[in-house]
């Protein structure tokens, strides 16, 4: 049995596997967390018009500003990246951490782009007893980076920013990964707007809310000299012309008041799902993982979960397998909240795969 505190084993867990290699097909897709229906036709036309100076090397000055003024930060506090994956590998790429800590089940592009870069990465592993909630005392006090999700990829865990906080302290590195905030109505227990947290870095991404997962835009939040040092670390011109175009339009007031809406939108999706697979009658063994998931998805336990997947997919619907995510195996699957019309075929096709089955 693993310990709280875990030493990273090369090869133990498949951490390049993302939900994209679930779809395909025709399948309905449960396994990739993007809003359906995005880009909104208005961020489209946007990203459009900048195709016209694809000529000039990208200018990433107003979009940096952009994002800077929506979080309340100086530019300086501000690096856009080519998505967050690539946050990860510049952060392992200019860091040069002793002792480096990863709070799982959580993304697993962190601890891979660490493992890439040549660093030892210890695990912390949060139990599915107690909800997957954030201990801070499992944290060892030694290690000099910290890499934690909120709300967190897979379990669907919003950790209490006060709890966050007690992971930070001079001489460490404190990585909060709020890839999902913007798909938490208020984005409540964001760190993104402190600045006074000492060794604090937030890692954004617009792909989620937006659609945005073919043209790769993110951006870190922190204090000027880790900011700077990471952008030492990136290629000049990482961040494309299109791509700050989306970045300074999805700052933009309106934007902001859609994506809340969105949020709330999912927020009441994610409520019908959870409602429906709890119902009586739903599949033996089911176990929606957390007390208050606040994500755009699910993490759900089924005893024979990686059969039932492969019989969902044969009714039409892809959803992730979560076994690639250190601390959980076979039994664990993931959802992303759809509308509820396609909820109701999901939980039907649920209810099909796993009836006269014997599952172990």
């Amino acid at each position: 049995m693993r310990t709280p505190t875990d030493p990273a084993a090369p090869g133990d867990y498949d951490l390049r596997h993302h939900g994209d290699t679930e779809v395909g097909g025709g399948l309905i897709d449960l396994a990739v967390n993007v809003r359906t229906g995005t880009p909104p036709p208005w961020l489209a036309e946007r990203i459009a018009a900048s195709l016209a100076g694809l000529a000039a090397y990208p200018d990433g000055r107003a979009a940096r500003r952009a994002v800077a003024v929506r979080h309340g930060r100086p530019d300086p506090e501000v690096l856009l990246t080519a998505g967050a994956a690539e946050a990860f590998v510049l952060l392992a790429r200019a860091l040069t951490p002793r002792r480096a800590v990863v709070v799982h089940p959580q993304f697993t592009e962190p601890e891979a782009a660490l493992r890439d870069a040549g660093h030892a990465v210890e695990r912390v592993l949060l139990s599915p007893s107690d909800g997957f909630r954030l201990d801070p005392a499992l944290v060892p006090e030694q290690a000099d980076l910290v890499v934690v999700g909120n709300p967190t990829n897979p379990t669907s865990v919003l950790h209490p920013a006060a709890l966050l906080r007690r992971l930070a302290r001079p001489g460490r590195t404190l990585v909060v990964d709020e890839a999902f905030m913007d798909a938490v109505p208020g984005e409540r227990e964001s760190l993104a707007g402190e600045r006074d947290l000492p060794g604090l870095l937030v890692l954004r991404s617009l792909t989620k809310t937006w659609g945005l997962a073919g043209l790769r835009i993110g951006y870190v939040l922190g204090a000027p000299e880790p900011v700077a040092a990471l952008e030492r670390a990136q290629p000049l011109w990482a961040v494309s012309t299109p791509a700050l175009a989306a970045a300074g339009a999805c700052m933009e007031p309106a934007a902001l008041a859609e994506a809340d809406r969105a949020a709330r939108t999912v927020a009441a999706d994610r409520a019908y799902l959870v409602d429906r697979l709890r119902e009586s009658g739903g599949p033996a063994g089911l176990e929606v993982a957390g007390d208050a998931p606040q994500a755009p998805f699910l993490l759900l336990r089924l005893p024979g979960a990686a059969q039932v997947r492969l019989r969902l997919r044969e009714s039409g619907y892809a959803v992730r397998r979560a076994d690639t995510f250190p601390g959980l195996g076979p039994d664990w699957l993931r959802i992303a909240v759809r509308d509820p019309l396609t909820t109701d075929g999901f939980v039907a096709a649920l209810a099909g795969a796993t009836a006269g089955h014997p599952v172990r």
